[in-house]
């Protein structure tokens, strides 16, 4: 194990590593049993997957890190109208919820 220190005069490094850590903290390495270093680094692989390709975040519009969109006003969909599809992530640890064709 290597230790990394904040780079000087940056004050915001640790709070967003700490964010970070929380996140995965809460969402996955409290709820999953990690065995050993190889399913550490498949649950984490498909949890980096999930964050940064579907996950909706607050600054940015609800767009994931990976979107190129551009981020546009959210509307209200009527689920009534529509059919929503459920897709496990992490054996259905965490679930993405897509409109169904």
């Amino acid at each position: 194990m290597e230790i990394l220190l904040s780079p000087p005069r940056a004050p915001r490094a640790n709070a967003i590593c700490e964010t970070v850590v929380g996140t995965l903290r809460r969402e996955v390495l409290e709820r999953v049993l990690i065995h050993n270093e190889a399913h550490a680094q498949a649950v984490l692989t498909d949890y980096i997957r999930h964050y940064n390709g579907h996950r909706p975040h607050q600054s940015r519009a609800q767009l994931p890190p990976a979107s190129d969109e551009p981020p546009t006003v959210a509307t209200v969909t009527d689920l009534q109208a529509h059919r929503i599809r459920r897709r496990p992530v992490l054996g259905g640890l965490v679930n993405d919820y897509l409109r169904a064709a």
